[in-house]
């Protein structure tokens, strides 16, 4: 988990509240993503938000081969310019993946990333890739799974027995058909009141209930949930979620 905090990460900007002047680091989150290493040491990313410079700084992510977009908000895209680093670095093109919708405001606002390799890497060197239903990605099958995102239909994604579902707001029964047999979730939890684009702890809860992974993981959190508090809330199996998790599966 490269980072598990919202659109205003943890500590928020000016903010004095208990959990923003905690000096436990569970509650210092990034911008949400995730990096999955393969046996191969393939790694994979979810999402490239605003943080990715600094998450890659803190834990030693020096290789990136693929992108998977679950949407296109600022939060979870805006980071893409620092994948020019890695571009350097592999010197090779990165391919990104992800619904049409996310592939063209990526070419919309992010077009002079799209290119082919050549020898100038002063801008990311990227490939976009719209993708609707179940592929191949260096040597691993990944499940699209659909989502509402309030008004916007996005992708979570099942890779093996993890899945990860951010910024939903609500799980179609068919997209609970493609959930079963889990050993990890990584799960939406913005806060405790309702959110219209986000389920809160009270329908996390409930949703990781419904799936039964074995264990679930509370991801995307604001400043309103602390770890500690949140953790003794908890039923077995739901955990919170903190920068620098690092699971197997």
């Amino acid at each position: 988990m490269l980072g598990v905090g919202s659109s205003a990460g943890t500590p928020v900007v000016g903010c004095q509240c208990a959990t923003c002047q905690s000096i436990n680091p569970k509650n210092k989150r990034l911008r949400c993503s995730a990096a999955i290493t393969t046996d191969n040491g393939d790694v994979i990313l979810i999402d490239t938000g605003p943080d990715l410079r600094a998450q890659a700084l803190n834990w030693d992510l020096n290789h990136v081969d693929a992108v998977l977009y679950t949407h296109s908000h600022a939060d979870h895209m805006h980071g893409i310019d620092d994948l020019r680093a890695f571009c350097q670095i592999q010197k090779k093109q990165i391919p990104l993946y992800g619904k049409a919708d996310a592939m063209q405001h990526i070419q919309q606002k992010f077009g002079y990333t799209i290119r082919e390799a050549s020898n100038f890497w002063e801008v990311p060197v990227l490939s976009i890739n719209p993708i609707s239903s179940e592929f191949d990605l260096l040597g691993l099958k990944v499940i699209p799974i659909p989502i509402k995102h309030g008004n916007s239909d996005i992708f979570g994604y099942r890779i093996g027995n993890m899945a990860y579902l951010t910024d939903a707001s609500n799980i179609p029964e068919a997209s609970l058909d493609l959930l079963n047999d889990l050993d990890v979730l990584m799960l939406d939890c913005l806060r405790y009141s309702p959110h219209h684009t986000h389920i809160n702890v009270e329908q996390s809860i409930a949703y990781a209930s419904l799936i039964n992974a074995r264990n679930t993981y509370l991801i995307h959190m604001t400043h309103d949930l602390e770890y500690e508090k949140l953790s003794a809330e908890l039923p077995e199996r739901i955990h919170v979620g903190y920068d620098g998790l690092k699971l197997n599966f």
